[in-house]
């Protein structure tokens, strides 16, 4: 039969995985361990089995432990199974093309929203250009308002609550603290139509976005979001009143395409009328 990891070394191996993630020249052997707030040996044994699959490798002239690609090859084959790059990259470049800035799809996963696929716009002047790999914070981005703001009120903050106000290192100042503050920022977010986020996600930045959904039939639920964003400077009132059609233009052609992406799956049975009739006319 075979033995059970012990659900301690899964978490802490997910735990050192999250940690080398955003360290490119990895850590040594006794920083990982206080980190991880574990023995070296303990800590030596998950890095040897990490190793081992290919995940983790040492660099033989600092002796820092550090991710290999293979975890990002994963990544990439995830996407490409489920096709999300083919249905929304088309739409996307549009966007970014119209828009001249950043924009950018988050996949609604579970109670969490994750980035999928980017495009930059701005060939010139101030460009804003975060990267992938960083959480989609939801009280305090364009994004995770937008789709916040579709919820029941007690869901949305339910959500929040549970993991709390504290935003990551580099947030703006203006980034939502207290519940009263995002039940406000959300009642403003259903009158406007779209998210908004001044100076939250990251200072001298503005960023608008919308949800799309799964299908297009009334009540459908939300599939994602889009969303643009750039420097403050660019991106005052006047430009982002020229913007917000575009957006919900390229949310309205994203609800028309999505049923493609659960078409392509293998095994997965073809979406009935909505879905069958838009297959000829997608983007």
């Amino acid at each position: 039969m075979t033995p059970i990891l012990p659900i301690a070394n899964v978490e802490r191996c997910l735990s050192l995985l999250e940690v080398l993630a955003v360290l490119p020249d990895g850590l040594s052997l006794g920083a990982l361990a206080e980190r991880l707030a574990v023995p070296k040996s303990a800590a030596h044994r998950l890095l040897q089995a990490l190793a081992g699959r290919g995940y983790v490798h040492q660099d033989p002239a600092s002796q820092n432990y550090a991710l290999s690609l293979k975890v990002a090859v994963l990544g990439f084959r995830f996407l490409h199974a489920r096709h999300l790059p083919d249905v929304a990259q088309g739409v996307l470049d549009r966007l970014a093309r119209e828009t001249r800035e950043y924009c950018r799809i988050a996949v609604l996963e579970g109670d969490d929203l994750v980035w999928v696929a980017r495009a930059q716009g701005a060939t010139q002047g101030l460009r804003y250009d975060p990267p992938m790999g960083l959480d989609v914070v939801l009280h305090a981005t364009a994004t995770g308002k937008a789709w916040l703001a579709t919820l029941p009120e007690n869901e949305a903050l339910r959500i929040v609550c549970a993991r709390g106000f504290e935003t990551p290192p580099g947030f703006g100042k203006r980034a939502v603290r207290t519940v009263d503050d995002l039940r406000l920022h959300l009642d403003a977010t259903r009158l406007r139509g779209y998210g908004l986020a001044v100076e939250e996600g990251e200072p001298g930045t503005v960023a608008i976005a919308t949800v799309f959904h799964a299908h297009a039939e009334t009540g459908a639920p939300v599939a994602g979001t889009v969303s643009v964003a750039g420097p403050l400077t660019r991106l005052d009132e006047r430009r982002m009143a020229e913007l917000v059609p575009l957006l919900a233009r390229a949310a309205a052609e994203l609800t028309e395409v999505w049923p493609l992406q659960q078409r392509q799956r293998p095994g997965t049975p073809a979406p009935a009328n909505r879905a069958e009739r838009i297959e000829g006319n997608a983007p």
